[in-house]
Parts: structure tokens; sequence; C-alpha cells
């Protein structure tokens, strides 16, 4: 694994930022607009995906980001969760959901071999390799 020199250098923030981008697609359509509530509580999850993927990035070690991608992920479950909701409620299209829940899942392994990784080398200093 090369070293990050940004914290859009990683992949799963790049897959996070996807994801992020997803939701606010499907949140601008009308129906699920007007659920203020879910709206808010699904776009607040997927951002923070990114957000604690790049706050632990730019953290002093090892331990602070593997525990900032561990919030990351947690995350992704709470928008996949949510998902659910927005299907049940005829917010989103089966295909819709299937195309998120899919991008959420593939987030999630992402930040879970990083975390993986960051566990396994060794290393414990900042910017990691």
């Amino acid at each position: 694994m090369a070293t990050f020199q940004h914290f859009t250098d990683i992949e799963a923030w790049q897959q996070a930022r996807g994801l992020t981008n997803g939701i606010y697609t499907v949140t601008k359509e009308r129906t699920f607009s007007n659920d203020f509530e879910l709206r808010k509580q699904i776009r607040s999850a997927s951002v923070s995906v990114m957000s604690n993927i790049a706050e632990g990035f730019e953290r002093n070690g090892t331990a602070e980001f593997v525990q900032f991608l561990s919030i990351a992920k947690g995350s992704t479950a709470e928008v996949a969760s949510q998902l659910f909701v927005a299907l049940d409620q005829c917010y989103i299209t089966t295909k819709q959901f299937e195309a998120l829940t899919q991008l959420a899942t593939e987030t999630s392994r992402k930040i879970g071999g990083l975390m993986r990784y960051l566990r396994q080398s060794g290393i414990r200093e900042a910017k990691f390799r």
C-alpha cells in the first residue's frame, strides 16, 4: 500500500464520496425531499463516512486513524439501514436501493480492509504507508 499524501488518495474515501453523491442525488427527488428528518439523517450519515476518514487521516497516529475508520464503517451501516426505510416508503426505486446499498457495502469493505492493514502493519506514526 502506498503512502497517502492526502485523504483524497484513500480509495475508501473516494468510494465514500461516491456514496454521498448518490445519497444527495436521490434525496433531491420530490418524494424523498419532503421527508425532512430522513433526508437530513441519511445525508448526515453519508457525509460522516467521508468526514471520519478524512479526520482520522489527519490525526497523529494509527490507533486514532483506526478509531475514526471504525466510526466511518458504522456510518456506512447507518446509511444502508436508512436506505431500507427509503425503499419501504417508496422514496427510491429498487434499482436505486440496490445500487446504493452495494456502494455502501463496498465502501464498508474498503474501510475494513484499511483498518486490518493498519492494525497489522505495525506502523505507529502518522501518514500511513
